[in-house]
């Protein structure tokens, strides 16, 4: 399961790659294509914060739950059960 989401994240880093080379041959950069949206770098930082500030706390209460959820199936699981 974790070598999927390795060869995932990678593929995704490939496409990225290939999309930011793409869109700098044409002249497109990040603070060009923020000035057009018209977002500028504080406000970008703002909302960045924002979204950490309110994503943060939402993920350390669904770790409180999900953690122990998946230990207690974990440990009570029969033997000679592996995971794929």
């Amino acid at each position: 399961m974790l070598l999927r989401l390795l060869h995932t994240l990678v593929k995704i880093a490939i496409a990225a790659l290939i999309v930011g080379t793409i869109l700098a041959h044409f002249g497109i950069t990040i603070s060009a294509l923020a000035t057009e949206l018209g977002v500028s770098s504080e406000r970008f930082g703002e909302l960045l914060h924002q979204g950490i500030a309110w994503a943060l706390p939402n993920l350390v209460l669904g770790l409180v739950v999900i953690v122990p959820l998946w230990f207690l199936v974990y440990i009570l699981r029969p033997r000679g059960q592996g995971s794929d």
